[in-house]
């Protein structure tokens, strides 16, 4: 992960004379496993009457951190997901290593691991918040600011689009009926109906997963949109991550992801990383009784759709999600669709409230995946791909930014020092841009940056060289 990645707590636990190179081992496995660096532990922490014990006092010296140590009755209010009887009989408190490894106020990553005499849990150092979108940083701006923060594509939806939603106001007296729009979704996928499923956003559909399916185990891979983990917590779900890596290039590898995952949640191209997955990738993340849902929000911005599953249906447990609100500008409008099996589909439509989709969005559902409107998609993706090139080309110029990946969305990730002052420099000079230590597995030295026409790139090029020299003067 790297000097800039996620900062990582791990409890530890161990019986009376553990030695320090079992801590250390056990430790060590257990990030290695997890696909996290052992340079982001910020600290061991254990129960008070653990603190001097020299196995584990060795281990946070061998690895160069401080010990953290907490009463027993303050461990034994936190919750965690693999309480043990012994563990409270013998420390008080249901488990020493997962309640430690929380005690920051962080997010378990990795939960409880045992050796012959010692457990470990390794958690996130803080919380991230999960609820920050893009939209936060222009909202209430009253329009002074160059919006770089959504990924919206900008001056949408086109006027077409505009007549034909307004047409449908008339008929708004009677109740929705989205039979022609779920019918023309599943034409456009080549798929029968009953694959169908028309949701308010993706928002929706992340929502109607977490509540409808009987999971146990979730895996949700970051960095990526956050709405997915934060509907599985909201459905009282314990969440599983997977880290992917900058120095990988925020690559996936199916190995990654715990074999006993029930449900695996990944986006592609990824949301905030915009690295486009091969599909083979991710059609190797599939097994029989697993839930694979994989966000395609973005997948209409890549031109000819190359990693798509969208249309797959030989890929068992396959829930694919669409968004038509990025590429058409209708955010404000909420309408997405999910594409699985009927089983499943039947059992999201069963956990809907009556009519969930509005006159409207059913309009513009059925208008957006016309061939007409495919095609108009298609050369705003060719267009996106010159842009982001143009993009890519002037932030090259700057040493103090690294772009992490191969980028193929409609927006850009890059690392650089004291982004928060940049971002708020940037501010003042008239552009907004997207936070980006509210995604897992970043940190306060990440930005995004949608992608826009040549004329606003240069603009934002000109005032991020002017954030970036105040923002070293003021070091």
């Amino acid at each position: 992960m790297g000097e800039n990645a996620t900062q990582l707590v791990v409890g530890v636990g161990g019986r009376a004379g553990v030695s320090v190179a079992e801590v250390c081992a056990l430790v060590e496995e257990t990030l290695r496993g997890a696909g996290l660096a052992a340079g982001a532990v910020k600290a061991l922490a254990t129960v008070e009457t653990k603190a001097c014990e020299a196995g584990i006092t060795g281990a946070a010296e061998r690895f160069g951190v401080p010990l953290l140590s907490y009463p027993a009755e303050e461990l034994a209010g936190i919750a965690v997901p693999h309480p043990s009887d012994a563990a409270r009989q013998a420390a008080g408190t249901p488990s020493v290593a997962e309640a430690a490894a929380l005690a920051t106020g962080g997010e378990l990553l990795v939960p409880k691991r045992r050796s012959v005499a010692a457990t470990c849990a390794v958690a996130t150092a803080q919380a991230h918040d999960l609820r920050h979108h893009g939209d936060a940083e222009v909202r209430d701006d009253g329009g002074s600011l160059v919006d770089l923060a959504v990924n919206v594509r900008a001056h949408m939806p086109p006027e077409w689009l505009k007549q034909r939603i307004a047409a449908s106001l008339g008929g708004l007296s009677a109740y929705p009926d989205g039979r022609a729009a779920r019918a023309a979704v599943a034409a456009r996928h080549g798929l029968p109906a009953g694959r169908v499923l028309l949701t308010a956003g993706a928002a929706e559909a992340f929502v109607l997963l977490a509540r409808a399916l009987d999971v146990r185990r979730p895996v949700v891979v970051h960095p990526q949109f956050t709405e997915p983990e934060a509907a599985l917590r909201d459905a009282g779900h314990r969440v599983e991550r997977v880290l992917l890596r900058a120095e990988d290039g925020f690559r996936l590898d199916p190995a990654a992801v715990p074999e006993e995952a029930d449900l695996v949640v990944v986006g592609n191209p990824t949301n905030p990383t915009s690295v486009l997955h091969p599909a083979a990738a991710l059609a190797a993340l599939a097994r029989p009784g697993r839930i694979l849902v994989v966000d395609e929000a973005f997948m209409d911005a890549v031109p000819g759709e190359p990693e798509a599953l969208a249309g797959r249906t030989d890929v068992p447990g396959l829930v694919v999600l669409r968004s038509l609100t990025k590429t058409w500008g209708l955010a404000g409008l909420r309408i997405g669709y999910v594409l699985a099996e009927p089983e499943v589909v039947a059992q999201l439509e069963a956990a809907q409230p009556l009519w969930p989709v509005s006159t409207p969005a059913l309009v513009a559902a059925e208008a957006c995946v016309a061939p007409a409107a495919l095609a108009e998609a298609e050369a705003a993706a060719r267009q996106i791909d010159a842009d982001r090139e143009h993009l890519l080309a002037g932030l090259a110029e700057f040493e103090e930014i690294t772009v992490a990946g191969t980028a193929r969305g409609p927006f850009v990730l890059v690392r650089v020092a004291g982004a928060a002052q940049v971002r708020m420099r940037l501010r003042a000079l008239g552009f907004a841009v997207r936070r980006g230590d509210t995604f897992p597995g970043l940190d306060a030295d990440w930005l995004r940056l949608a992608v826009r026409d040549r004329a606003t790139t240069g603009r934002l090029l000109q005032a991020l060289d002017h954030a970036l020299t105040l923002t070293a003067a003021a070091r």
